[in-house]
């Protein structure tokens, strides 16, 4: 058996003597700074990774040269052509205008390739900008190779038709692309269902037959021209399409009406608690959804582009004084917002005329931040909701002009500057919105036995301390509360 005192390393280690560092060697230090890979994503991190396994991208053509390409072959972008109507303001307000647009048809996956307006009195009855400027689109089309043509406004059935004939290509107006963008971006079964809503309000009005080889036109002597086969009484294939659409409507609005009982349960119950409601509102693409995170952790969904969010958030928050209030993101306005979307999504937008605060959020670092506040309060009479106290939040602080941002402050006296990227300003809005919550009504001083600490914990989530003081016999609290916290403090009145 060998001795311990016999042991020893010396020849080994002077063999190594030579050895290079380890930096000079090649050897990588872990690096500290990753993220932890067994840290569980939030929802938002994950809904936004699945959005992006399948992006469109430009410059690739549905062709492969090369069998290796299959593994890496995507969508090819639809190419379009954005055509407006300028009719009032000025000329950079009809840039902004088109700049919005450009920024839509980006957001539904496809490649702008040019962009035109046109200064008129009025849009042309037939054909929207008139039949000189339609035969110049035609030449741009036709030059570009593009698919399709977007009008920056809603088009009239007529209208539509009329330019699809001359233009050759398929023709989309502004409300159809929003609602292209909401049925891409739509979760839950609520979003879903208001969008479809929507989507068929639309097309009830522009139904038609779709090129020749559909046409149900014939001669001879049947009554209507529909030809051999169908004679009777029975209903034209648009009649038929608009009864399939009406019953689909139908059935929608039942759906809805069930869901907004959901909702509606849930207000009840917050509102019998007396929990006070903030709403996050605002412009799309703003950061509404960005703020939320910030002031409550909510782990949303978040990404640069219009309408990212549909479906709306509410998280439960506390003040720094332990009251318990929440906060609710709400989906994004945008200019000329279409009817059949305000009128779909009402039971959704309710959480902003029920709130008892709204946190009017505005990108800073747009052009014309004025007109997005303008945009959001036309939508804001629509809900009913110019009563409710409003604090406009200016986000987007690190990337705006001072200039733009003491211009907001100066027109907006209930106005705070904020930047949910880099956290600028997030504690003062806390403590403005803090302050801004409705108070309760009834003040009190009341000594609690330490036998009721629910009691006590229920003023700190539902009421207003003023002071608290532990006592011999029990906890001496000052404050205000609301009338059913009042009436269990009754015994204990001082």
């Amino acid at each position: 058996m060998t001795n311990a005192s016999d042991f020893t390393l010396a020849p080994e280690l002077a063999e190594t003597s030579d050895w290079e560092d380890d930096a000079e060697s090649g050897y990588d230090e872990p690096d500290l700074s990753l993220p932890d890979p067994e840290e569980e994503p939030t929802v938002g991190a994950m809904e936004l990774a699945e959005r992006h396994q399948l992006r469109r991208v430009a410059s690739l053509r549905t062709e492969l040269e090369d069998i290796t390409e299959v593994e890496y072959r995507q969508l090819r972008l639809e190419k379009v052509v954005l055509v407006g109507v300028w009719t009032q303001g000025t000329t950079e307000d009809a840039e902004n205008s088109m700049a919005e647009l450009a920024l839509l048809a980006e957001t539904a996956g496809s490649e702008v390739l040019e962009a035109i307006y046109q200064r008129r009195q009025t849009p042309d009855p037939a054909t929207y900008v008139g039949r000189g400027k339609v035969e110049g689109i035609a030449e741009i089309v036709q030059a570009t190779g593009a698919d399709t043509v977007i009008c920056d406004g809603e088009l009239a059935p007529s209208q539509l038709r009329n330019l699809e004939d001359k233009l050759k290509v398929k023709v989309v107006d502004r409300t159809a692309l929003i609602l292209d963008i909401f049925a891409q971006h739509a979760r839950s079964g609520e979003a879903q269902a208001q969008t479809e809503l929507a989507q068929l309000n639309y097309m009830k009005q522009r139904l038609r037959g779709w090129g020749g080889n559909l046409s149900r036109q014939a001669g001879g002597r049947v009554a209507g021209g529909a030809g051999i086969g169908s004679r009777g009484p029975g209903e034209t294939k648009i009649e038929n399409d608009r009864r399939r659409i009406n019953t689909k409507i139908a059935k929608l609005r039942r759906d809805l009406k069930e869901m907004k009982g959901t909702r509606d349960t849930k207000r009840q119950e917050r509102q019998r608690h007396q929990i006070p409601a903030v709403a996050i509102a605002g412009y799309t693409n703003a950061g509404k959804s960005s703020l939320l995170n910030r002031l409550t952790g909510a782990g949303v969904l978040v990404e640069d582009a219009l309408f990212a969010t549909l479906d709306p958030t509410t998280r439960r928050t506390t003040t720094a004084d332990g009251r318990v209030y929440t906060m609710s993101d709400t989906v994004g306005f945008v200019r000329h917002l279409p009817h059949q979307l305000v009128e779909a999504f009402r039971s959704t937008l309710e959480e902003v005329a029920d709130a008892d605060l709204i946190l009017h959020v505005v990108d800073g670092s747009h052009p014309d931040p004025e007109g997005q506040i303008a945009a959001v309060r036309e939508v804001f009479a629509e809900i009913e909701a110019t009563g409710v106290p409003e604090i406009i939040v200016v986000n987007k602080a690190d990337a705006a002009d001072p200039l733009v941002l003491a211009r907001l402050q100066q027109r907006e006296p209930h106005c705070i500057v904020v930047s949910a990227k880099t956290g600028e300003g997030i504690a003062e809005a806390i403590a403005l919105v803090e302050s801004e919550l409705p108070r309760p009504s009834i003040e009190f001083d009341a000594l609690v036995p330490y036998a009721r600490g629910d009691l006590v914990n229920k003023i700190h989530q539902q009421g207003e301390i003023g002071s608290l003081e532990h006592t011999a016999d029990g906890t001496r609290v000052t404050g205000r509360a609301s009338e059913a916290l009042a009436g269990e403090l009754a015994d204990y009145l001082v």
